[in-house]
């Protein structure tokens, strides 16, 4: 049997993990919940209660999950391997270190093979569209990318659901705004061409950058080029995105269909007249499928496809 930790219990993302291990029935003998030390003594649904992150405390365990933040897994994920742990990072700590693979279950389990204790998986919106880009790629190859993503905030935590909730609530009862705290301004009926944060002197914003890198490294193909805007909507759980792929072979409209519906973790919604298509509530419902796709057979050129992505972010 497994002792497992969660690491970041607390948080948008914790909360969840913990929610799906149970539902899951995961076979571990015992789950122990750790987070910031502020958090310490709190008890979470389903009794468990949180433990501060000490050398001490983390012995013990096969493995260990972490979503707490880069700076958290930066420090804390190789004390967990050194102590015997495999871990599982969330963050972006790992992700393009080229002795830690990068790895999502549907599309290169393989990579888990050469892991040195710590394995991470990429970002929100670049794990849900590989799932869908893998059996485009190993048939006909992608040349390039083009990607608009349409981001929750729960990608950003549990300060912009609030945030989000509290404005909205402000907006339809006329009453004022007041300052936005989470974002740049307010999200609340809004858009904003800004998910991520701006580095200096890089128009792109962290986000796409991920989406960038990490989908070229998970596909283990660094010729793809990816043009990626990601932008924040105001709805709650559930990324979108609408992806643009030119294959370097020909591909036609229902060949891809088919390799879609084939692949695993990819639902196939594409009846647009009938109102069958993804959608962010369908995908972050409980039970629904972990990624939902829809190919649009509209570029008929024989190497180029569209398809509307949605998936749950947590």
């Amino acid at each position: 049997m497994t002792r497992l930790a969660v690491v970041g219990a607390t948080g948008a993302v914790g909360s969840v993990m913990l929610e799906q291990l149970r539902e899951r029935s995961f076979p571990a003998e015992e789950i122990v919940a750790f987070a910031s030390a502020r958090s310490a003594g709190r008890e979470l649904d389903g009794g468990l209660v949180v433990q501060g992150l000490t050398d001490e405390a983390i012995h013990g365990f096969d493995l260990a999950i972490f979503s707490a933040g880069a700076a958290a897994s930066r420090e804390w994920a190789p004390r967990f391997a050194r102590a015997g742990t495999v871990v599982v990072d969330n963050s972006s700590a790992w992700r393009m270190h080229d002795d830690v693979p990068l790895v999502v279950s549907e599309v290169n389990p393989y990579d888990l093979a050469w892991h040195d204790g710590i394995v991470a998986n990429p970002n929100c919106s670049t794990m849900q569209m590989v799932v869908a880009l893998k059996p485009l790629h190993d048939t006909a190859g992608i040349e390039r990318l083009v990607v608009s993503t349409y981001q929750s905030v729960s990608g950003t935590g549990m300060k912009a659901i609030d945030e989000l909730r509290r404005q909205a609530r402000a907006v339809l009862d006329g009453e004022p705004l007041g300052e936005p705290r989470v974002y740049a301004h307010p999200i609340a009926f809004n858009v904003l061409p800004h998910a991520g944060s701006f580095a200096d002197g890089d128009d792109h914003t962290d986000e796409e950058r991920k989406l960038m890198s990490e989908t070229r490294k998970i596909l283990g193909d660094d010729a793809i080029r990816v043009s990626a805007t990601c932008v924040r909507v105001p709805v709650f759980f559930g990324h979108s995105e609408a992806v643009n792929v030119q294959t370097r072979r020909p591909l036609e409209p229902g060949e891809a269909r088919d390799l879609l519906a084939a692949a695993p973790g990819v639902t196939v919604l594409d009846d647009p007249a009938s109102g069958l298509y993804p959608i962010a509530t369908a995908a972050a419902a409980v039970n629904a499928p972990p990624g939902q796709h829809a190919p649009n057979a509209s570029a008929r050129r024989g190497r180029a496809a569209a398809a509307t992505i949605d998936a749950t972010d947590a």
